[in-house]
């Protein structure tokens, strides 16, 4: 995985500066920014609001410029315990060759956020080793859930353990919700790396992507055709990328056709056509990702994947 040191920013504790910004797609509410503060206040955090994280540039946050400077600014001010993205959208691949990696390395800080911000989280990792937290993003509902495993993650040094899942509603017998569904079987142990398909695929041949040899490669996706999901696998399986696997943890991929003009196909079926021939352990349903109830999961630290028992944990403290 590399031979970069792992750098562990400081924990997340009552009264904590938190940046928060909008690297990505715009906010098109006004709310969304009060939102964000109100969320922040409620988790026992002071909100600090990027200059410019009410810009509008087209589909963007403002121009490429302004969302760089806040994202900079954020990451080499002392003052500033965590940065939070407000939301996703598209636009931090515009922007990576201009983020101070050199200011990340002298100012560890929490940074949290998924979707296109697997991006930026990726980045910082393989840069600089940093930890990083694929997790909720500030103008989000946050449930009970979510706020328990974010806290486990940002707040403490000690490992998160084992993480559960939601439970299901006492009025169904047999839910669909909420299912975690074993693939393969085994146990295996490794770096936690992944987040957002699209933005793991987008990454391959960049200074940018970090080894995945030995990881638990876990992955989400929102709004894809199944046959976009098989693409940008079979993208990541001819770079290499899949080879030398310890396991892959996979959560939800929301709001996707499983059906096109030349037929349909199962979400699962696609998922063993590339992960079966590598016997290793491959979990499905997973809560992370465009769902309510999620995981914040450390993006580095080390994790055992139960491939029969459809359980994951975090084997390390993700901050110091």
């Amino acid at each position: 995985m590399g031979s970069k040191t792992t750098i562990r920013p400081p924990r997340l504790s009552p009264g904590t500066r938190v940046a928060l910004v909008a690297p990505a797609g715009p906010l098109l509410e006004l709310d969304d920014q009060q939102r964000a503060t109100e969320l922040c206040r409620a988790l026992g955090w002071e909100p600090v609001l990027a200059p410019n994280a009410g810009a509008r540039h087209g589909y963007l946050a403002g121009t490429d410029a302004q969302r760089l400077g806040d994202l900079n600014a954020a990451r080499g001010d002392d003052s500033i315990g965590a940065v939070w993205c407000i939301r996703g959208g598209y636009g931090l691949t515009r922007i990576l060759a201009g983020v101070d990696y050199a200011a990340a390395r002298r100012h560890p800080k929490v940074i949290l956020g998924f979707s296109d911000v697997t991006a930026l989280l990726l980045a910082l990792h393989q840069q600089i080793g940093l930890i990083t937290f694929h997790g909720p993003v500030a103008r989000h509902d946050m449930t009970r859930f979510t706020r328990t495993h974010l806290e486990k993650v940002v707040t403490a040094a000690a490992p998160a353990g084992a993480l559960s899942v939601p439970p299901a509603p006492d009025d169904v017998l047999v839910p669909l919700q909420h299912r975690v569904i074993t693939l393969a079987g085994g146990k295996a142990e490794g770096p936690l790396i992944g987040g957002n398909l699209s933005l793991v695929q987008c990454l391959l041949g960049t200074p940018y992507l970090p080894s995945l040899d030995g990881a638990i490669l876990f992955l989400e996706d929102v709004g894809e055709e199944l046959y976009r999901i098989d693409r940008m696998l079979s993208h990541l399986r001819l770079g290499g990328q899949l080879d030398r696997l310890a396991g892959v943890a996979l959560g939800r991929f929301t709001e996707m056709s499983r059906r096109g003009s030349d037929g349909a196909s199962g979400l699962d079926r696609v998922f063993l056509d590339y992960f079966a021939p590598l016997s290793i352990p491959v979990v499905l349903g997973l809560p992370f990702g465009h769902v309510s109830d999620q995981w914040t999961l450390p993006i580095g630290t080390r994790a055992r994947l139960d491939g029969d028992a459809g359980t994951l944990e975090v084997l390390e403290g993700a901050v110091s």
